[in-house]
């Protein structure tokens, strides 16, 4: 027992949330009984399970060296190695098991490596500087987009000459079709790498640049998108009133002045857009009933813009108007395969990491759980012998989750003891810091009292901030597909389009498809060929 001087109050709370723990233990674990199959008891099913894990391995060694026809790269935000394993373990628990053995779709790739996520200038990182590194293949400063180091944040006058392009681009003029999807603003800092050369992120349009930068010829990022990289064949995502005129209502939320166009030049851009591709089979969407309702054989182009800023967590998303990550990945497959050449594709589940700023674990792994999602749909619609496919994320979050919880514990749940120091419970999700960080009477608050489940409920953190902060380890590459064994080890993350255009053929790296390419088109040429000769041997 203690013998620490307590109010009766106090040791009355105590013993109240003591009974309550201890029920919920004996409550979780049948009266004593283990909630994990009785098959694992046995040491039979570990070592089965492990030998066949094993001879699944031994046949990797017949690496997948074929040329990729098609790249898709899935880019959870924010998405730590801790946040992958809780978005494990959410998932087996939505399908009502206990959800650590559960694998997500990222975890049946072959290849895993891990990436150095540092930008030139920053320990610890942020998603400008590390989408110009995993796209353009060159290392950062945090802030900026599409150029190289040389170029100082937020200066225009860097800009020029500091230029670096994107595997998106290179996919481009290799013929290949490409595609931007994301559940954030589409000319947010992930996605504007692939097209943008911006020394500040937060230049979504004119309205947010300084006059002098726009006087000095610096463009803001949604002009970039349409100008920078003719015809990019498909583009979905929110950010809608960075492409309006300052002040023109939304066609979503026309009283909603937050929600109002906000470039200063005047121009639509959208309008602009679809005068352009009027000849082309070019669409413009903004809700999900337009998109779902395309005929994807008769689209070449889409532009689907589908909120004025970022889209809505999936928690909160509104199923008849907003478009599930998986749903746009869908569509996006559907027209950009259609390409005999192949496509380039980029998918951020972006919104990972604004749950985590928040606080808000809960949307942050609801939303990596249905990226995961889209990579499963993804890897059914494609093949892995033509279609290399990554997954990975820029950086990590102050996230992570502990306690000596049991097996099949909720991941959102209570650790099954009280703090051995302030003597109340807390939740085995923590942050090291956020906006979870609260004082009640001079002492941390008693969460025993509030709705910890709940899904905006921000998990308590050790240093009070409004906004959590990200982490700077290492981070997870997933790889399956052509050349996918090149992911392996500890890597700079500016490596990963390196690889990629070198599974692909283009950019820089063209020159060992040449007699490759050229012995794998004469292979496949010859049954043809040996068909042309009989039937001329017949005719003659």
């Amino acid at each position: 027992m203690w013998h620490v001087k307590t109010s009766p109050l106090l040791r009355d709370h105590i013993m109240k949330v003591t009974i309550l723990l201890i029920c919920s233990c004996l409550a979780w674990g049948g009266m004593g009984k283990p909630q994990f199959p009785d098959q694992e008891k046995d040491p039979l099913f570990w070592n089965t399970w492990a030998q066949r894990t094993l001879k699944n391995a031994l046949t990797l060694q017949k690496l997948n060296q074929n040329t990729a026809k098609n790249l898709i790269l899935f880019l959870g935000d924010g998405m730590g190695i801790p946040t992958v394993t809780a978005a494990r373990i959410l998932k087996g628990q939505l399908s009502r098991q206990s959800g650590e053995e559960t694998q997500l779709e990222m975890d049946k790739f072959p290849f895993v490596a891990l990436s150095k996520t540092y930008n030139t200038n920053a320990q610890v990182a942020d998603s400008a500087g590390t989408a110009t590194a995993y796209l353009c293949g060159v290392k950062a400063n945090e802030g900026t987009v599409g150029v190289s180091a040389a170029a100082v944040r937020s200066q225009c006058n860097t800009t020029q000459g500091n230029e670096v392009t994107s595997i998106l681009r290179w996919a481009k003029e290799a013929g290949k079709s490409v595609g931007i999807v994301t559940t954030t603003r589409v000319n947010h800092a992930t996605p504007s790498a692939a097209y943008a050369h911006c020394v500040d992120r937060d230049w979504y349009s004119d309205g947010e640049m300084p006059a002098e930068a726009v006087q000095a010829g610096c463009k803001d990022i949604a002009r970039q998108l349409f100008e920078n990289i003719p015809n990019i064949d498909v583009i979905m995502g929110g950010g809608r009133k960075y492409m309006f005129p300052q002040n023109q209502s939304d066609v979503e939320y026309p009283g909603e002045k937050k929600h109002f166009g906000t470039r200063i030049d005047r121009r639509n851009l959208v309008e602009e857009w679809n005068n352009r591709m009027k000849n082309k089979k070019a669409h413009y969407v903004w809700n999900k009933k337009e998109l779902l309702s395309l005929n994807p054989n008769s689209v070449d182009y889409i532009l689907g813009l589908f909120e004025p800023g970022d889209l809505p967590y999936d928690l909160e998303r509104n199923n008849e108007t907003d478009p599930s990550l998986t749903e746009m990945v869908e569509v996006a497959i559907k027209i950009l395969k259609k390409n005999p050449r192949g496509f380039y594709l980029l998918v951020e589940g972006g919104r990972i990491d604004h749950g985590h700023h928040e606080g808000k674990a809960k949307q942050a792994l609801h939303e990596a759980v249905e990226m995961d999602r889209a990579i499963g749909h993804a890897g059914l619609m494609t093949n892995i012998n033509d279609t290399m496919t990554v997954v990975t994320a820029d950086h990590s979050h102050m996230f992570n989750f502990g306690g000596y919880t049991p097996r099949g514990n909720t991941i959102f749940g209570l650790a099954p003891m009280l703090s051995d120091v302030d003597q109340k419970p807390f939740t085995a999700i923590l942050y090291g810091n956020g906006p979870g960080f609260k004082v009640v009477n001079g002492l941390r608050e008693n969460i025993s009292t509030l709705d910890y489940e709940e899904n905006n409920y921000q998990a308590q953190s050790a240093v009070p901030l409004r906004m959590e902060t990200h982490g700077g380890e290492d981070v997870a590459v997933f790889a399956k597909g052509p050349m996918a064994h090149l992911l392996h080890g500890v890597h700079e993350q500016n490596y990963i389009p390196h690889v990629m255009a070198y599974a692909a053929c283009i950019g820089q790296n063209r020159d060992h498809c040449m007699s490759s390419s050229g012995a794998s088109s004469l292979s496949a040429a010859l049954p043809s060929l040996t068909a042309l000769l009989t039937l001329i041997r017949l005719l003659c």
